[in-house]
């Protein structure tokens, strides 16, 4: 029996292990751990189960899961950017790209095209699941950092206007859950956790 096939998958398998060691400056819920790419991946995945039906538009929730599960892998060669970061841009970049083909590469040729443009889409953000995807991959965070009293807003100083702009892609998925952020990002603000520009 010829292997290869399989030999190629888990050797994908093995390679995605390494998710778990990308450390994000969100820390979980209530905590001061910080979290990492696997667990947020996973987070966003059920996330998705039981938010879909917020979604502006019918989504195939398999299809948005598969985005969130693998959107942060090139994570594993191009590291983890800050959302607010004042010096890198957090968008699909060239090291991304590259990360994308050598990790997503090590599957047999169906697969690795399948994961590449799943991570396309998603990186996209033009299709109902990938809107969707990018909601919930801004809505995690926000949380986190209302949990944690302002968490990362706090520590490196994010305005309130700052966080607006970067949650308001939220918008482009759900109405529903926008409207939520945005109540909950003012609340932020009367509770002294989110500092708002005079």
């Amino acid at each position: 029996m010829n292997f290869e096939h399989l030999i190629q998958q888990v050797a994908f398998i093995h390679e995605i292990d390494k998710v778990k060691y990308i450390q994000r400056k969100t820390r979980l819920f209530n905590s001061d751990r910080n979290e990492n790419d696997a667990e947020h991946s996973w987070h966003l995945a059920v996330m998705t189960m039981v938010l879909a039906e917020h979604s502006n538009e019918p989504v195939n929730t398999l299809k948005v899961i598969k985005m969130l599960l693998i959107h942060d892998v090139v994570e594993i060669d191009a590291g983890d950017v800050f959302l607010y970061d004042t010096v890198l841009n957090h968008t699909n970049t060239e090291a991304e790209r590259k990360a994308a083909e050598r990790i997503f590469g090590l599957l047999p040729t169906e697969q690795a095209e399948e994961f590449t443009a799943i991570w396309e889409e998603f990186e996209a953000g033009e299709t109902p699941e990938a809107k969707f995807a990018r909601a919930m991959d801004r809505l995690e965070p926000l949380l986190q950092n209302i949990s944690n009293n302002g968490g990362t807003w706090k520590e490196h100083n994010v305005s309130y206007d700052k966080v607006v702009q970067k949650k308001s892609i939220i918008q482009q998925g759900s109405e529903t859950l926008w409207d939520f952020a945005k109540t909950l990002i003012d609340e932020s603000v009367a509770k002294g956790i989110l500092k708002k520009e005079e």
